[in-house]
């Protein structure tokens, strides 16, 4: 089997073990910096004849115009049509849970009227653009599609819109049928950090987006960091993650599956099992020394399950649910007794998968809540992707004359104390009014 870490909480050198296993550098080096910068550049003053020149390159074909760069609508919709149905079925079942439960985020406009009449509230409008950036590499994810555009679409996004690396100029008919399933506008052949160029200050042919959303490889993830504040984005996510406590109850063939579901993603994802039976983990352990040869992509998991995974001794339930909360996982598995119980003592996770019958990828395909998450820890102060990440606020506020007066005198207070003469005398003038 895999030389997976055993760890326990009782040991004296856990936390320094455990951050060790965690400790995950996701800022690209200087010469990936350099090189991102420099197509920001290339795109941003060229427009599309740089789209033209870095597709050649780096997709290693090339378009006679930066027009064969657009993938027409019709191509979509043929792309759907021509899939095998039971492909088209599951996108389509999935798209109606992931609509379903998105339906649910839509967040209001709200307002009150104080006393004196003056009026206070809440404007929520939906982002008139945004960009979606879709992996092409080495592998499609049309679940990716889903869990980004239909967020967007329920928000009310006028104009979605998708760009895809297409290798050796071969677009994945995957892709191309969730989008016209999903209800992208708009889609390009163009990928890498050109793309996320082009998202941000436009060409010729690639409209500018108010945000960006969509995983990609680190030059996609260096570009995003670099465009935030010129456009918004979703995150700067690093590798799949799942944390799994079990309380010895669950068939262990099925846990150590559930380990080698995101260890089999790339040789930088983290499996952790964290468990109070020290038994039930040697039988985990067993479970996976037997399962991994019957996999296809065994050597990525095998690297991944050594490099960062680790089976985990806790001395209770509870001391469990104190390592959870500070790893703060993307996903958490809860395969306990009584999980909504266990549920209560997370502050910190991604996505919680609650029982045991609960399997994580059911979240990553068609369960309905978005499988876009915090990952390395940052799900102690963020949260997956949805509706509201489509959505902006305005506030609202409306004073009454005799509202107007009431506040004057303390705008004016504080604005004199801050030397802001102009400010308080603004408030003055008119609460004089109703003086």
């Amino acid at each position: 089997m895999p030389d997976i870490a055993r760890l326990s909480t009782a040991d004296a050198d856990f936390s320094t073990r455990l951050d060790d296993l965690l400790a995950w550098e996701s800022v690209s080096d200087r010469e990936v910096q350099r090189t991102v910068e420099d197509i920001l550049d290339t795109v941003r003053t060229r427009g599309d004849a740089a789209l033209l020149e870095y597709t050649a390159r780096f997709d290693r074909w090339q378009p006679e115009a930066a027009a064969a760069l657009a993938i027409p609508a019709a191509r979509l919709a043929q792309a759907a049509e021509g899939i095998p149905l039971a492909q088209r079925d599951a996108l389509a079942a999935a798209a109606e849970r992931i609509r379903t439960y998105a339906e649910h985020q839509k967040m209001q406009d709200w307002s009150y009227r104080e006393p004196d009449g003056t009026l206070l509230g809440q404007k929520v409008t939906p982002l008139d653009r945004v960009g979606l950036y879709v992996p092409g590499g080495k592998a499609a994810y049309p679940s990716s599609v889903l869990m980004n555009a239909i967020p967007a679409k329920v928000a009310g996004v006028a104009e979605l819109v998708m760009v895809v690396p297409t290798p050796d100029g071969q677009q994945n008919e995957l892709v191309l049928a969730a989008a016209h399933i999903a209800g992208v506008d708009k889609a390009f052949a163009v990928g890498g950090a050109q793309a996320v160029a082009a998202l941000a200050y436009g060409t010729e042919s690639v409209p500018a987006c108010d945000k960006i959303v969509g995983p990609g490889n680190i030059y996609v993830a260096t570009a995003k960091r670099a465009v935030f504040g010129q456009v918004g984005i979703d995150m700067v996510a690093g590798p799949s993650e799942i944390l799994i406590l079990c309380d010895g109850g669950t068939d262990p063939d099925w846990i150590a599956m559930d380990l080698f579901s995101q260890a089999e993603h790339d040789e930088d994802a983290q499996s952790i099992l964290v468990a109070w039976d020290a038994d039930y983990l040697d039988r985990v352990a067993a479970s996976i020394d037997k399962l991994l040869p019957t996999l296809e992509r065994r050597d990525i998991i095998a690297t991944a399950l050594k490099d960062r995974g680790a089976l985990v001794l806790a001395r209770d339930m509870d001391d469990a649910a104190d390592v959870a909360n500070r790893i703060a996982p993307e996903h958490l598995e809860l395969s306990v007794e009584d999980p909504q119980a266990l549920a209560a003592k997370i502050r910190n996770a991604g996505a919680i998968f609650m029982g045991r019958h609960t399997a994580e990828a059911l979240g990553d395909y068609c369960a309905g809540p978005n499988h876009v998450l915090p990952t390395s820890g940052t799900a102690r102060f963020s949260s997956p992707l949805g509706v509201y990440d489509f959505q902006k606020r305005s506030s609202l506020i409306m004073a009454s004359p005799a509202g107007s007066a009431a506040l004057a005198t303390t705008a004016s207070v504080l604005a004199r104390g801050e030397g802001l003469t102009a400010h308080a005398r603004s408030a003055e003038y008119r609460g004089r009014d109703e003086v």
